[in-house]
């Protein structure tokens, strides 16, 4: 398929004026006590300084509440969802990547790409603190097991990760069938669709504190559930205005947050921009989670969103298109989406 590409759009593209919305700008050099996690005791219903928080069991009573999370917000946290990841395989899991990516880096290199940032990310020069490993796709038993041999991952870690992988892409599922339910939707929208699986390394020190520790950009997955480290902050969305709001540290959560795939919505849904800043020194670990787009078949909205007051905004596309769109043309904060849109 030809996509049909305007070529004024590059020359359009103006940056969006930033102000700060982070309530502690002020930022300690050096800590010799744990710091207390902002979030440590979430309730169902509470929010997190104003970020909506989602009850998994409080369904469909939730419905209209994620829904504007993900057309107001473009994130929000889940509480209530271990009947799917059990706080103690989250806490086991934790253990297992830390070792993972102490390993010597000759091994992490053998963690290669099946496609583009798949596999093994080392420290670069726009990304100095941030090293990373990952497969394609975490619900394929085959994909978790090259990983686990990429690795050398020992019986206990490979049986960790094996049922991390199925427990979150479940959930994932869950949430995708939720929000199909949100919109009217029948069915489960994202069956099959490859859910990539990444862990997250952020190396801060006393020197890199207010430097970048990953730089501004959207997610190329519709979307992604991240297990953040629960004592070192330094996660920040932007919000539509063009303000940024801190996400502190909230243990026994999970946050979800959306991707350019969200154009699937029409339009509804915002695909939201996020960074990570160095705030203090630490070793910061996450483990993200990302339902990326269909590997066959293409990306459009679905005809129930579609009517003569809501004309499709986007052309169909498959994500092999988009992603090499994405990285052809270096747009990694949501601008590639109004090369895809339909033109009046």
């Amino acid at each position: 398929m030809k996509l049909d590409l305007p070529n004024t759009f590059l020359a359009k593209q103006k940056k969006l004026p930033i102000k700060r919305e982070v309530q502690n700008p002020e930022i300690q050099e050096s800590r010799n006590f744990q710091r207390k996690p902002a979030c440590s005791k979430p309730m169902a219903g509470s929010e997190s300084k104003g970020l909506p928080m989602i009850d998994m069991q409080d369904f469909p009573g939730q419905l209209a509440k994620l829904i504007e999370a993900c057309e107001e917000w473009g994130c929000f946290r889940i509480v209530n969802f271990q009947n799917f990841v059990p706080q103690s395989l989250m806490q086991d899991m934790k253990g297992v990547i830390r070792s993972l990516l102490d390993l010597p880096i000759e091994i992490k290199r053998r963690n290669v790409d099946v496609i583009a940032g798949s596999g093994y990310m080392a420290p670069s020069k726009i990304n100095p603190l941030y090293e990373a490993l990952g497969l394609y796709d975490m619900a394929s038993a085959q994909d978790v097991d090259a990983f686990c041999t990429q690795l050398d991952a020992a019986p206990h870690q490979r049986q960790t990760i094996l049922r991390y992988a199925r427990a979150v892409n479940e959930l994932m599922m869950d949430i995708g069938h939720k929000i199909g339910e949100g919109l009217g939707l029948k069915g489960v929208p994202f069956k099959g669709w490859p859910c990539q699986f990444r862990i997250n390394k952020y190396t801060f020190t006393n020197e890199s504190v207010g430097s970048s520790g990953v730089q501004l950009h959207t997610d190329s997955s519709f979307l992604t559930v991240l297990q953040d480290d629960e004592i070192i902050g330094g996660l920040e969305v932007m919000r539509k205005s063009g303000t940024f709001f801190a996400i502190d540290p909230c243990p026994e959560t999970l946050l979800v947050n959306l991707g350019d795939i969200a154009v699937w919505s029409n339009g509804r849904f915002y695909n939201v921009k996020h960074r990570v800043l160095c705030r203090e020194a630490g070793i910061r670990l996450s483990i993200a989670s990302f339902l990326l787009g269909p590997k066959e078949g293409m990306v459009e909205t679905p005809a129930e969103l579609v009517d003569s007051e809501h004309p499709p905004l986007y052309i169909p596309f498959t994500y092999e298109e988009f992603r090499k769109l994405r990285v052809s043309k270096k747009l990694h904060t949501g601008e590639v989406l109004e090369l895809l849109r339909v033109q009046s």
